[in-house]
């Protein structure tokens, strides 16, 4: 049976901390295309860049901030 590799589902398997390794160093507050540059400029792969891309559109806070946008996309 094949994997599912790189499928566009709505269900997302990237984690807060897969996301958070591309946004080291991004200074808060940041705003979601902040967040999506910064990542793009870390060479995050695609699965992040989408997570990004899904997360609602506001200014994020801190780490935590970010977790939580995360959380509802999910």
């Amino acid at each position: 049976m094949a994997k599912h590799h790189g499928s566009h589902d709505s269900d997302v398997s990237v984690s807060p901390a897969q996301v958070e390794k591309y946004l080291r160093g991004i200074n808060y507050p940041a705003s979601k295309r902040d967040l999506q540059n910064h990542a793009r400029r870390n060479n995050a792969p695609e699965d992040v860049m989408d997570t990004l891309d899904m997360m609602p559109d506001r200014q994020y806070h801190s780490a935590d901030d970010v977790a939580e946008g995360i959380s509802e996309v999910e």
